[in-house]
């Protein structure tokens, strides 16, 4: 219906963005994003000048698609990732080809790292016209660091590693590969904290319980449930290490935001994360590659990380605030789409 009003007169002669029927909010990064977006671009329904999608809520169609290209509004698409039987149990191929639309129709797009770009190449095919790399980003003065001084009251208390998300049932292989390897590291001297914080389907919940009693770490393992986007800074800062072993993550919101309140990163070696946590800032494990499965790398590795990560902390928490504020500075992002949206106004 959107779109079909894009045919009628009165269209924007500046920038006025439609989001395509994605909507915004504070779980999820396609809500996440919208809800950035529209504090600076705020949505326009009617008489809309620029079409901006995004890959994971494709909504336009075919028929969309052509009524827009006929009224020469332009489509801005945001490339996440793509489809396949290693996470999704449908039919992921009919999926990747409702998201090729967009992928293939859009006067520009960006992707959220280099590894969404090669997915999208492989799974949806080669496309023509202008295409980007650019990271997600947050605003690094919300999510900014505890203090010298904050940090210096903690002395003398265990480091807390933290993992944080929308948890589903097929998403639980997070949760048991980490508190699998936090176990096995605290037997090998490891003298820290795991805490879990976000949203955990009941049965997700139920299992993580159940196998933190059965590892009798009960006392190390803290489960603080679901947050609001506007508390997250206050979840990050109440830790010292991120965790991400999701198996290829395009470009996942939550290493950027823990990265930009002075988190290091220990990640599986999968999926964009790579990309973000550079040098100091991250500890990569090794893991099997392919998109026939959700991969992690094994018990002792995680074990071994977590350990490794915890040393030098001062430099590692300096340093991942040093790649926020180089490479997801948000007002670095908007600056980048303002450039693209007016340069459709220039031609």
């Amino acid at each position: 219906m959107q779109t079909l009003l894009a045919i009628l007169p009165g269209k924007s002669k500046t920038i006025a963005v439609w989001y395509g029927g994605a909507i915004a909010g504070d779980v999820g990064g396609p809500l996440v994003k919208v809800k950035r977006l529209q504090k600076y671009f705020p949505e326009t329904r009617i008489g809309y000048s620029i079409v901006y999608a995004l890959s994971n809520t494709p909504y336009l169609s075919s028929f969309a698609l052509k009524v827009l290209r006929r009224r020469e509004i332009p489509v801005v698409l945001n490339q996440n990732g793509v489809y396949y039987s290693g996470w999704f149990d449908g039919d992921w191929e009919e999926k990747n080809r409702q998201m090729s639309r967009a992928w293939h129709a859009a006067d520009y797009v960006f992707c959220q790292s280099k590894f969404c770009r090669e997915c999208a190449e492989q799974f949806l095919g080669k496309r023509s016209g202008p295409t980007e790399i650019l990271f997600n980003a947050v605003d690094i003065d919300h999510f900014s660091p505890l203090s010298e001084a904050e940090l210096l009251s903690r002395d003398g208390t265990r480091p807390v590693l933290l993992l944080t998300g929308k948890i589903d049932d097929h998403m639980f292989y997070r949760i048991e590969a980490t508190v699998r390897g936090f176990h096995k590291a605290c037997l090998d001297g490891l003298d820290a904290d795991l805490r879990l914080s976000g949203w955990m389907s009941a049965n997700a919940t139920e299992m993580t319980l159940g196998l933190v009693r059965q590892l009798g770490i009960e006392d190390r393992v803290i489960l603080t449930g679901r947050y609001r986007q506007e508390d997250a800074p206050d979840i990050y800062r109440a830790g010292d290490i991120y965790i991400m072993l999701k198996h290829n993550d395009p470009c996942p919101n939550t290493v950027i935001e823990a990265m930009a309140c002075g988190l290091p990163v220990l990640y599986s070696a999968s999926g964009g994360v790579p990309e973000l946590a550079t040098g100091m800032a991250g500890r990569a494990l090794p893991v099997e590659q392919g998109f026939d499965s959700n991969h992690v790398p094994t018990v002792q590795d995680i074990a071994d990380g977590m350990i490794d990560i915890v040393r030098d902390l001062p430099e590692r928490r300096r340093a991942a605030r040093e790649r926020a504020e180089n490479a997801f500075d948000l007002r670095k992002w908007i600056e980048r789409h303002q450039f693209v949206f007016k340069s459709f106004f220039e031609k």
